[in-house]
């Protein structure tokens, strides 16, 4: 794979900020309070979660201190209820990019890399659980000194994944829905102690899901329109395709759209221009990360829109030429998290506007 384009996914998805919400302290109050074998049965502990390869992790009582990987897992925190314990992150959120009820709280986490964290720094840190969204690095083409399972031991560090993104490359069948991101929401609920936010947030994710399948329920797969997610940061010299585990596979789908490398198995996969010329999609997604601000996101979208208008592969397209184009951040679709269920229903609204308002 070009290291251009690598270079741009895993920004696309370090910057995504993902979702689960949350509620107090709930179990991991409890169990500081309370002694005896009585108080981890009445707090929801023990619990056990998963890695990418099955390895089981045990948590005890909740964590105190919990440093995140990426503005992703600050934003799941925040939501759950559980961001006064975020104790730093990585590739932290821009301007904008949060929440606006998180965002003053999010910028007063430490920063503890702009980019991955530096290995010295996350086992420094005097975090509990570590949050990751890149799973062992091997499929983000080892991006950074990731920390070794015995370092994280000996720092005294738990280490939870994201699943939905971290080990999107690995999941053995395309994603259609977004079960998957609802896991990851409910599973940080139970190591943190808020798994009853964790299941309203659920709860409201399949609420507007579900209004969106109702309004689109008649029509037909041959009439929904293709779609193509144009990954601008990734590189122009050659695409960057959203494969069928990807979650924004999911979230295309959802929204009533035919996503035009549904086909490919995998997260992201490179392709060539006449490889999306030859799909004709009906609508590009304009996919940037946060600028910082909106008069930069807007440069940021405008600049893609003009290259697809005068690049000579691109610029007879219709889509094109009709300027059919969704200007979404690529975080909403490429990262899954509670506001996944959002963009689900924004793409639904420009695709079938009749149908779903």
């Amino acid at each position: 794979m070009r290291p251009r384009a690598w270079c741009g996914v895993l920004a696309a998805v370090a910057l995504s900020a993902t979702a689960c919400g949350g509620g107090g302290g709930g179990g991991g109050g409890e169990a500081e309070k309370t002694d005896g074998a009585g108080a981890g049965a009445r707090s929801g502990f023990p619990v056990s979660v998963t890695d990418c390869m099955g390895v089981k992790t045990t948590f005890d009582a909740a964590p105190k201190k919990i440093v995140t990987s990426n503005a992703a897992g600050l934003e799941l925190l925040m939501w759950l209820g559980a961001g006064d314990k975020a104790a730093g992150t990585g590739f932290p959120p821009g301007n904008g990019a949060m929440p606006g009820q998180y965002a003053d709280r999010a910028a007063k986490v430490p920063v503890l890399g702009r980019t991955v964290i530096p290995k010295e720094k996350l086992l420094g840190s005097g975090a509990d659980l570590y949050v990751d969204a890149f799973s062992s690095m091997k499929n983000m083409g080892r991006m950074g000194d990731a920390p070794t399972a015995e370092e994280f031991k000996a720092a005294g560090i738990k280490h939870v994944f994201l699943k939905s993104t971290a080990c999107a490359a690995m999941n053995k069948t395309p994603r259609t829905d977004l079960s998957g991101v609802e896991a990851d929401i409910e599973e940080l609920g139970k190591v943190t102690g808020t798994s009853a936010r964790a299941a309203e947030l659920v709860q409201e994710m399949r609420k507007k899901t579900g209004a969106v399948r109702d309004a689109l329920k008649d029509v037909p797969a041959e009439k929904r329109p293709s779609y193509f997610f144009f990954d601008y940061d990734a590189g122009t010299k050659q695409p960057m395709a959203v494969c069928n585990r990807q979650v924004a596979n999911a979230v295309i789908g959802m929204a009533g759209g035919r996503n035009v490398f549904d086909g490919c198995d995998g997260d992201f996969k490179p392709v060539g221009w006449e490889d999306v010329v030859a799909k004709n999609p009906d609508w590009i997604q304009l996919g940037v990360r946060n600028r910082g601000s909106d008069e930069a996101n807007a440069k940021a979208f405008d600049e893609a829109a003009e290259f697809l208008r005068t690049f000579p592969a691109t610029k007879d397209l219709t889509a094109v030429k009709e300027g059919r184009f969704l200007r979404i951040g690529s975080e909403r679709t490429t990262i899954g998290g509670v506001r996944s269920a959002d963009t689900v229903r924004e793409i639904a609204h420009t695709l079938h506007p009749d149908r779903v308002k």
